[in-house]
Order: structure tokens, then C-alpha cells, then sequence
């Protein structure tokens, strides 16, 4: 039998009891109103590993189509192991937060090497694997193998923040281990597939921020916040810096039907993805004089047009404010390298590109 879980963790006073009731209310309430995903249909460990992958900071309804293109490109491990990262990259085109894809890849090339091509089944192991945190290890494992291990994200935190009445930060380190601890304690014992995904289920559809739904809630009677009068005011969630803005000088070369594109760095934001030369603004200089250091860099010599479009990106750290211009190359053409090369407008889409790029893409193909 479970301890109570004390006081003194400092995160919640629950009882087995209580625990006990809220887990089958909440496998009642899930059986009962879960939604028909495509990942719930498997207990494949590496099909649900790519869709906790790519649910992290990603809705549902983005997800599903994604999902379903990817595995059937790359069915297996091994399918993707042994992928071009190029393929790869595409294939996650316009999800976002593309080192999620490069350390997905990364892994299960580890998987194949280490474990066969079998993704792991405890905690230590998976756990080592690049890009698993504690939440994609603790989704995987309980809901693959229905290991009684936590997982817990945005919504399960938001969950559990109103249920127990919270007031600390989850955006804490500290807290958060406290509240994977709070979320083990409740798991029944051998439901951890369905519990966790309940608890998820319920975040996402129900205990919503803002406006939670709680005439809805199975567990409106035991939740502390509702109690309080206080669940529109939880969890409290520490301010994020806005990110920060950067204006960019992009160049789209055009000879013919060619537009000149490059490779970006192997490190760093959007690496290895494909795009139209950019640059940083130097303010203290015109923008043809940024367009020309920038082309200079390329070996390629430019005459600007002009200009094309401005477009707009969030990131999670900074806001790309990108300045496109369009510009006629001055002969010789550069020749191609690995990381440039001169690619037909209508060819475009067979290589991965930020999104703030493919708008551009879209623009010149209406112009041509």
C-alpha cells in the first residue's frame, strides 16, 4: 500500500484514500470521454515515442497529420536510423523546434546500436538517450510497457496545481520534481498507461488555462481550487523574458528559374536547414550595403531590385523580423558547394526550410 504522501513535501497532504478515489474517477471519466488519436491505437514504444516528441509546445490537431506522414515514411527504428537527415528534416517541415527531430534521430540510431532496435524499457536507460527528459521517458515508458512511472507535462502540471491548490511556481525546477513526485503517488498500480494519459487528456480538454471547464471535471468535488474559488488564478507560472526581436537582410537571388539557396550552420538555431541568404541588419549601414557585405561572404556578386516582402517569426527566445529583397546576380554565377547551391523555383519543396522562408517560397511561386 502506498504511504501517505506528508506535508512536509511541501506540494500536497493526500491521502491513499483520496488518491485512490481520484484514479478511478479519472479512468471512469477517461474511458468514457478520451479522444480517437492515431498514437493511442499502438503500443508501439517507438510510434509513441515520435508523438510525445512531437507534442512537446505542439497542438494536438498540428500533430496528427505530421504523425501519420512521418511513420509512414519511417515506419520502424531502423527506417529512420538509417534516414538521410535531410529526409528527416523535411519530413518535420513547419512543426518547429527542429533539434526535437535531430535528437529523435540521434536517439534511436543509439537504440539500434545498443538495444537492438528495441526502445528500453526502464528509466535508466531510455532516460540516457539524447532529447529524452523526464517527461518524454515517463509518457513512453507508462504508456509502451505500463511502467508506474509519472509523466508529466503543461497540462498535467496545470491539472495537479488546481487539484491540490498549488501556489508555487511550476516553472521552478525544484517544484516540478516535487510535483512528478506528487503524480507517482497516484498512479494506481499497473494503470499508469491510462492514468497518465487521463491526466493529460484532462489538461488539454477540460482543466484548461484560463477558463477551465469545471462543471465537466470529473474531479470537481475534490479539487481544492474550485473549492477556493481559486482555479482560474493557478497554476502560478513565473514570467518568461518576450523574446527578443531581430531584424534580418534576406537576398533571393534569381537567374532564370534558379534562385540562389544556402545551408545554414550545423549548430545553432535551425541548423542544417536550408534557406534564402540572410543576415542581421547592421543599422549603420543601407540595406544594399548589408545585401552586398552579405553576398560578398558568398562569393557572389549582386545588383539589388527590390524589394520583396517582409515576414514575421516567433521563436521561443527571439522574433525574426526578415526583410526580403530580390536581386539579380552579376556573371559569373557562384558555383555549387554542399551548403549553396542554385535550385528551380518549382524545386524548392524538396528541401527543408524555416517557416518564415517557405512564405517566401509561396510569394515567388505565385510570381512565376
Amino acid at each position: 500500500m502506498k504511504k501517505r504522501l506528508a506535508a512536509n513535501t511541501k506540494i500536497a497532504d493526500v491521502s491513499y484514500q483520496e488518491a485512490a478515489l481520484i484514479g478511478q474517477r479519472l479512468l471512469t471519466w477517461y474511458e468514457e470521454k478520451k479522444r480517437d488519436l492515431p498514437w493511442r491505437r499502438t503500443r508501439d514504444p517507438y510510434k509513441i515515442w515520435v508523438s510525445e516528441v512531437m507534442l512537446q509546445q505542439t497542438r494536438v490537431e498540428t500533430v496528427i497529420p505530421y504523425w501519420e506522414r512521418f511513420i509512414d515514411k519511417f515506419p520502424t527504428i531502423q527506417a529512420l536510423a538509417h534516414a538521410p537527415e535531410e529526409e528527416v528534416l523535411k519530413a518535420w517541415e513547419g512543426l518547429g523546434y527542429y533539434s526535437r527531430a535531430r535528437n529523435l534521430q540521434a536517439a534511436v540510431r543509439e537504440v539500434e546500436e545498443r538495444y537492438g532496435g528495441q526502445v528500453p524499457d526502464t528509466l535508466e536507460e531510455i532516460s540516457s538517450l539524447p532529447g529524452v527528459g523526464s517527461y518524454t521517458a515517463g509518457a513512453v515508458l507508462s504508456i509502451a510497457y505500463d511502467v508506474d512511472v509519472p509523466a508529466v507535462d503543461g497540462n498535467v502540471l496545470r491539472v495537479l496545481a488546481r487539484l491540490f491548490l498549488i501556489e508555487q511556481d511550476i516553472m521552478k525546477q525544484r517544484v516540478r520534481k516535487r510535483f512528478e513526485e506528487l503524480a507517482e503517488f497516484l498512479i494506481p498500480p499497473g494503470r499508469a498507461a491510462s492514468f497518465n494519459q487521463a491526466l493529460m487528456e484532462l489538461g488539454a480538454t477540460v482543466c484548461i488555462p484560463k477558463v477551465p471547464r469545471c462543471p465537466q471535471c470529473p474531479l470537481q468535488s475534490l479539487c481544492r481550487a474550485y473549492a477556493e474559488g481559486m482555479q482560474e488564478e493557478l497554476p502560478v507560472k513565473g514570467k518568461k523574458k518576450p523574446p527578443r526581436p531581430v531584424d534580418l537582410v534576406t537576398g533571393i537571388v534569381r537567374s532564370g528559374d534558379r534562385v540562389l539557396i544556402v545551408k545554414r550552420p550545423l549548430q545553432g538555431l535551425l541548423a542544417g536547414m536550408w534557406e534564402f541568404p540572410s543576415l542581421e541588419i547592421n543599422e549603420r549601414v543601407t540595406i544594399e550595403e548589408n545585401l552586398q557585405s552579405l553576398f560578398d561572404r558568398l562569393g557572389q556578386r549582386i545588383e539589388v531590385e527590390t524589394f520583396f516582402a517582409k515576414v514575421e517569426h516567433t521563436f521561443s527566445h527571439i522574433h525574426w523580423n526578415l526583410h526580403a529583397y530580390l536581386c539579380k546576380p552579376i556573371l559569373p554565377l557562384v558555383p555549387e558547394t554542399e551548403e549553396m547551391r542554385w535550385v528551380n523555383v518549382y524545386e524548392l519543396h524538396q528541401y527543408a526550410f524555416p517557416v518564415a522562408h517557405t512564405k517566401l517560397i509561396q510569394a515567388l511561386n505565385g510570381m512565376v
